[in-house]
């Protein structure tokens, strides 16, 4: 059961701006990140279902935040069917991210008051997942179906649009400031906010340096 409702992970999400995006098989790996990000201020953190009994390492990390991160919404992403939606849900998930849209995904949320965002690439698709509830629509893969300026040409004739962009998000001012001018409610923030070599040196300081500076920048250029 999710821990906190749905109104709370909303405003955690817009509030800060940023939901880190990350995926590993090793538990301890993806404590200390969470740990990174929640140390930056993070308040929703998505992890992606992305490998082999990628549940088993969730469910886990959900008991784990839940006493080292209290504050923080832990949701899933990644999720392309009900079934697997339900899964996670069982597994204490606050919210669910997918690559697209699938109405079943929101009679299973709905049903349990938990926040889907679905992924739309399109004005009818997030327009369709707004009639279906969706409080905040992620526009993905964001680099790649106009940018900046595809999220401004939305919000012209639909300017209730709460949207988060994901993919072609980098931790700079120069990417940041051009995706918060043009109108996103947040963005998710995967590869780029953890650098590879970071990882396997596991410095896990300069991710809660990343995230700090992000955090700074989605502040100052946010409308």
């Amino acid at each position: 059961m999710a821990k906190f409702s749905r109104i709370e992970v909303y405003q955690a999400i817009l509030n800060t701006g940023m939901v880190p995006v990350f995926y590993s098989s090793d538990l301890e790996t993806a404590k200390q990140v969470v740990k990174a990000c929640y140390e930056a201020g993070v308040r929703a953190f998505e992890f992606t279902n992305r490998g082999d009994f990628a549940h088993e390492v969730f469910g886990e990390l959900v008991k784990w935040a839940d006493k080292e991160c209290p504050a923080l919404a832990l949701g899933i992403g990644s999720i392309v069917d009900a079934p697997t939606a339900a899964l996670f849900l069982q597994l204490g998930a606050n919210f669910v991210v997918s690559p697209l849209l699938n109405p079943d995904i929101f009679k299973v949320c709905n049903r349990r008051q938990v926040a889907y965002s679905p992924g739309c690439a399109t004005p009818s698709e997030i327009g369709l997942a707004q009639e279906l509830g969706a409080e905040i629509v992620k526009v993905f893969p964001g680099g790649s179906v106009g940018g900046p300026s595809f999220v401004k040409n939305i919000k012209g004739p639909m300017p209730w649009s709460k949207i988060m962009v994901t993919g072609g998000v980098e931790p700079s001012e120069e990417n940041l400031s051009k995706w918060f001018q043009a109108g996103v409610a947040c963005v998710g923030m995967g590869s780029n906010l953890f650098p590879k070599e970071v990882l396997k040196n596991k410095e896990w300081n300069k991710i809660t340096e990343l995230c700090k500076q992000s955090l700074s920048i989605i502040e100052k250029y946010r409308t």
